[in-house]
């Protein structure tokens, strides 16, 4: 036990130092004037427009996660609940990278008894289908931007080397997808009937009905459409802290839809709430506009810092409301 927090404890330390690095490198030439004058000279009801759109899609975020959960799993879990294990995770976020997945499943496990392993299950799909429409954003900025966005990526990597390694290292990845997946099967077939591994079992049958719920939803018509519309907030997010800001004032919607792309992968990045990393790429793709270096800088900043800011009032005032909720216990049982 105490190994293992010593190991959390050295990744948490190592991921905010990088995050801090990255951070202080980008910004420690730009003078704090500078961005206080940014700062006042924005136009506050856009940012403000900005930050209603984005708590409207935390909402919906815990709205379409209800109907992923399983109606005969514990208390049934309202959209509401749902909100506020959502901010709870994002809160976990900011302290710990890919926490917050746990952290939101342990308050329904906690307020409304659903277990641990369907939760988990629902929250890989959600991750899924998230990932499915970040490549259908990436694609749909292709065609948008189809010219900028190859001259981008030649930028970042050689895609003509990067496929040839590819294909030439094809075999090797595949036999070693295979003995890995054969040295798993031998491993549970040897000791199917040690305790830790049936409860490993029991475990990934509980993730395995997560993804089934997809093909059982009641409402499908409503999480695909609440799925495509949490893109369509982060979109709209981006663009009205844009029309906030005098540099960033006349940018096209093609052109935020590639800054929105560049940011979410920023923020796919293991440190703790995308620092350092959203603000890398995000002034990156902006300079790419003509956008100067410091200006881009300082609306990564604004940005992200207004978003974090609401996670932390949003999310503690979650976390506020969950701890005061009692755990509750089924009908029937002590």
């Amino acid at each position: 036990m105490i190994h293992s927090r010593i190991k959390q404890t050295i990744q948490i330390t190592v991921s905010l130092g990088i995050a801090v690095w990255i951070f202080w490198f980008l910004y420690k030439d730009i003078a704090i004037t500078k961005l206080l004058t940014q700062i006042r000279s924005s136009n506050w009801y856009w940012i403000g427009a900005s930050l209603s759109i984005a708590l409207f899609g935390y909402w919906l975020r815990g709205w379409r996660w209800t109907l992923l959960i399983r109606q005969e799993e514990g208390k049934k879990v309202s959209s509401g609940e749902a909100y506020h294990a959502v901010m709870v995770g994002y809160l976990a976020n900011l302290l710990i990278p890919r926490a917050g997945e746990v952290a939101r499943c342990g308050v329904l496990t906690r307020t409304n008894r659903v277990s641990l392993g369907h939760l988990v299950g629902t929250v890989l799909v959600e991750r899924s289908i998230d990932l499915l429409f970040l490549l259908a954003t990436i694609l749909l900025a292709f065609f948008v931007e189809s010219n900028l966005f190859l001259e981008l990526a030649n930028q970042l990597i050689d895609l003509q080397t990067l496929g040839e390694k590819l294909l030439s290292n094809l075999p090797i990845f595949i036999g070693g997808i295979l003995i890995f997946a054969i040295f798993l099967f031998l491993l549970f077939r040897k000791y199917r009937d040690h305790g830790i591994i049936q409860k490993a079992q029991h475990f990934f049958k509980e993730i395995y009905s997560g993804f089934k719920a997809i093909g059982s939803l009641s409402n499908p018509v409503g999480f695909w459409a609440s799925s495509a519309a949490i893109w369509i907030i982060y979109f709209l997010t981006m663009f009205t802290v844009s029309l906030g800001i005098p540099s960033t004032a006349n940018l096209s919607s093609g052109e935020i839809l590639l800054v929105m792309v560049m940011g979410s992968i920023g923020m796919v990045a293991p440190v703790q709430g995308g620092i350092g990393t959203f603000h890398a790429l995000v002034a990156f793709i902006l300079i790419q506009f003509g956008i100067s270096e410091e200006d881009g800088k300082i609306f990564a900043a604004i940005i992200h810092g207004t978003q974090v800011i609401l996670v932390l009032v949003a999310g503690l005032t979650s976390w506020l409301i969950v701890i005061r909720k009692p755990s509750w216990i089924k009908p029937g049982k002590a």
